[in-house]
């Protein structure tokens, strides 16, 4: 298959303006970067969703004082909360502030998140087909535009079910787009070696996603919870923007060659190796291809098909594996505001606003978990045995984080970073550096057009459980939250249980008890990642 492309806009007029062409190596730090603010873009858009979800089913909250704990105004209690005629506080907004408000919401979250599960596994074929640049943006820009309609819900006064219900589904459709893509895109350009410390600190974008659109939303709160999804939406479509000027899906568009299919002949070096990355430009172009037009067109393997790629070893195990991950994290993601408005910390309940800003600290831990995960896992050679203890760790952090939380505002802010930084670091983890691994598995033949497809796999498998979480913490929540806290420690525990078979192959291996690893994958059917050495390769 013949994909005929060229440079983006936004390169070739950087080439003009500087009279040269950069080095491979800084065009890796900028897709890290333009991928790393696209993946952020789609966060910040997810997250008004659970900082409205307070002004839209309001419930009655007890008024306490107002003092600087420990960060001045930003984490406590506002003094008063009144209506102050935009709908922000009181009354909520029909059709979620009746009886089963609570309940709408998570009907809400769950459509949105069945959809985006769904179309993770035709998004995840359709990146490994069409031109990543351009699905990438389309995605971006769409997902921005059905989300800032869902805030004109307010401007507009429509207050029928059916509209937003609407809205968040074909949002998520859009966003569907925005994963198998980036993870794609990064595969692309990097090699394994490090990947789980490259792609750990990259999947940051996910918890500074979080961040920055909980601040965001939160700060436009007050004129009308309708702001709060209009400025995310237009952050997500400057975004879309940005990528289609600006970056190079692949290294064959700006004259480098594909670290893929050149070495397709060698199963150990399929992939570019760093030494190779540093090499300048025109020497590795020489040396490698003389097939490879300047103009970016290429010849590339077909994409593989969902059989073909569920049948690699270890995509089945870390997919399920993430269903349960993704659906305690996702919880967190979209339930911890309104939890906090509604749980007593330190004798007294925070406002909307107050829980919106606190609750980003969850991801605060979650970028220090999914950077340790990564780095561990790279020590470790063992990508199942990290992901595992952190779900397993997770389990009495959530327990601690339910029981005495509550105690004062330091033990809750404490126990959420800890918390966070054990439920995202498996997830993290899963969903890029293994993700990435099996994606570029030694299988596949040098055949690298696998990747977004066996995102989609593991990522869409892991949304269907995102979207159960949140849905069930809406009926589970109106009965008390200890139930909730109870489905979470039973996901978190189910998630680690279902890599045993992995965890106890790498132990073996560590241990020198078991035989050739490539003899025990395709006896076994299971691989923790593609990045783990090969016993041959092992110096």
């Amino acid at each position: 298959m013949i994909l005929m492309r060229g440079p983006p806009p936004g390169i070739l007029l950087i080439r003009r303006l500087r009279g040269k062409e950069w080095s491979f190596n800084t065009y890796r730090y900028v897709v890290l970067l333009l991928t790393f603010i696209a993946y952020a873009c789609f966060h910040a858009s997810r997250k008004p969703t659970s900082i409205v979800k307070s002004v839209l089913d309001p419930e009655p909250v007890k008024i306490g004082h107002s003092y600087p704990w420990p960060l001045g105004e930003v984490f406590v209690m506002e003094k008063g909360l009144i209506n102050n005629g935009s709908g922000l506080f009181g009354r909520g907004w029909a059709p979620f502030n009746g009886e089963d408000g609570t309940v709408k919401l998570g009907e809400i979250d769950v459509a949105f998140l069945a959809c985006y599960s769904m179309g993770m596994y035709v998004a995840g074929h359709l990146g490994d087909t069409l031109d990543l640049r351009l699905f990438l943006t389309i995605g971006m820009i769409g997902s921005g535009i059905f989300v800032g309609l869902f805030g004109m819900g307010y401007f507009w006064s429509i207050h029928v079910f059916w509209y937003y219900l609407v809205m968040q589904m074909i949002a998520g459709l859009f966003q569907a787009t925005g994963w198998p893509s980036v993870v794609a895109v990064i595969g692309n350009w990097f090699g394994k070696r490090k990947r789980g410390l490259i792609m750990g600190v990259w999947n940051a974008h996910t918890s500074v996603g979080n961040i920055s659109g909980s601040l965001l939303a939160a700060s436009v709160l007050q004129y009308g919870w309708g702001w709060s999804f209009i400025l995310p939406g237009g952050l997500i479509i400057l975004g879309g923007i940005m990528i289609y000027l600006f970056l190079a899906a692949y290294p064959e568009d700006i004259g480098f060659p594909s670290p893929y299919g050149l070495h397709s002949h060698s199963t150990g070096d399929s992939v570019c190796k760093d030494e190779e990355a540093q090499m300048p430009k025109g020497h590795v172009v020489e040396a490698e291809t003389s097939s490879l037009s300047r103009g970016g067109s290429m010849t590339r393997g077909s994409a593989v098909g969902l059989i073909e790629a569920l049948s690699i070893p270890g995509v089945i195990p870390f997919a399920l594996c993430l269903f349960f991950s993704k659906l305690v994290a996702y919880t967190f993601l979209y339930w911890l505001p309104f939890y906090l408005t509604q749980t007593e910390i330190g004798g007294e309940y925070v406002s909307v606003k107050s829980a919106g800003n606190l609750s980003t600290l969850f991801d605060v831990g979650g970028i220090v978990g999914g950077i340790l995960a990564g780095y561990i896992s790279d020590r470790l050679k063992a990508r199942a045995i990290t992901a595992a203890s952190f779900m397993y760790a997770a389990i009495p952090s959530m327990l601690l984080y339910r029981l005495y939380g509550s105690i004062s505002k330091s033990s809750n802010i404490a126990l959420m970073i800890i918390t966070g930084l054990f439920v995202n670091g498996p997830y993290a983890l899963i969903t890029t550096a293994v993700s990435a691994d099996l994606g570029t598995h030694s299988s596949l033949k040098g055949d690298a057009r696998a990747l977004a497809t066996v995102t989609a796999i593991i990522d869409g498998t892991g949304s269907v459980g995102a979207a159960l979480g949140p849905f069930l913490t809406g009926f589970i929540s109106t009965k008390g939250w200890d139930g909730v806290f109870l489905m979470l420690i039973v996901g978190a525990l189910i998630a680690g249980l279902l890599l045993s078979r992995l965890v106890m192959a790498e132990i073996q291996e560590k241990t020198g008890k078991q035989k050739p690893h490539s003899d025990v994958l395709r006896q076994q059917g299971a691989e923790v990642s593609a990045s783990q050495p090969l016993l041959r390769d092992q110096r």
